[in-house]
């Protein structure tokens, strides 16, 4: 039987020229699905291999934290210059514009407040509501090392268990209790463990000794975890410091929002993390967006 278009001429089958197979930019992630590849390149600028997510997420267990009073008037404007937004389903639903295309990095763990014991977390969203919402991954956190912990690691098995049934990467998130050592040691462990055991991106803190080793010993892209708000430049070089020492981004949320410019803060630390912008010339470049506003 003749093809349905043979009437349109010779055709151009390049047979020279042999298909191209494309590895994937990101760290541990050549094996994944292509929806969740697509997903994770949402995330990720594909040109530099880093994001800049924008943490909100702060309310679920400790309220109206300072500076997220009012979302709707001082973060929502904030969104657009981010990568991706982490936050809860609540504030998606209720605040955040659907307009807005920013990929979501959806907060799915939670139970105990700052009143009671952390690590005693449970799952708190439905992946099916996730799916609904449009996320591009979701997160929970893991207690290494806390009371919970086989809970909180469950926790996120489970998650990611979800996730791989329809493309959506998970974000384990290493917290730390107030009796555990903030060190490189602590974190390879619970950085390892996390992505040994499926979660697709890892969320961590900066440690000034060794944080490089933390990010070659784990398999899978490494966000560093903005953490308490800090002078300026002291964030700025962290946020620096971080990727040059193998991170794939940052999430910063406190260093932002509590910033006294949190747009010119934002801006800064995507010239930081995408364009390798050194301390001295981010706080240089801060400044002056900030008099600007």
């Amino acid at each position: 039987m003749p093809e349905a278009d043979s009437a349109k001429g010779e055709k151009k089958f390049y047979e020279d020229v042999p298909m191209k197979t494309p590895g994937f930019f990101l760290k541990g992630a050549s094996s994944l699905d292509w929806g969740m590849k697509n997903r994770l390149s949402r995330i990720f600028n594909p040109d530099s291999g880093r994001t800049v997510m924008f943490a909100i997420d702060h309310g679920y267990f400790q309220g109206p934290t300072t500076g997220l009073e009012r979302i709707d008037l001082t973060i929502v404007p904030l969104m657009y210059y981010a990568d991706a937004i982490m936050l809860t389903r609540g504030i998606l639903r209720t605040t955040v514009p659907p307009s807005l295309t920013k990929p979501v990095v959806m907060r799915c763990s939670g139970g105990p407040s700052i009143l009671k014991e952390l690590s005693n977390e449970e799952l708190a969203v439905d992946i099916e509501d996730a799916i609904r919402m449009n996320v591009a991954a979701i997160t929970l956190q893991v207690f290494i090392g806390g009371e919970f912990e086989t809970r909180s690691v469950h926790n996120m098995t489970r998650l990611v268990d979800m996730g791989l049934r329809y493309g959506i990467p998970t974000m384990a998130v290493t917290a730390v209790g107030k009796d555990m050592v903030r060190d490189a040691r602590y974190f390879r462990l619970a950085c390892r463990i996390c992505a040994e055991l499926g979660a697709q991106i890892i969320k961590t803190y900066y440690v000034p000794d060794g944080f490089e080793t933390i990010t070659a010993s784990c398999p899978v892209p490494i966000v560093m975890a903005g953490g308490k708000k800090i002078p300026v430049l002291d964030a700025l070089t962290m946020a620096y410091n971080a990727v040059q020492e193998g991170a794939s981004g940052v999430d910063m949320g406190r260093n932002i929002f509590q910033a006294e410019a949190p747009e010119a803060m934002m801006k800064t630390v995507h010239k930081v993390v995408h364009e390798n912008l050194k301390p001295a010339e981010a706080l240089e470049m801060y400044e002056t967006l900030k008099n600007q506003d």
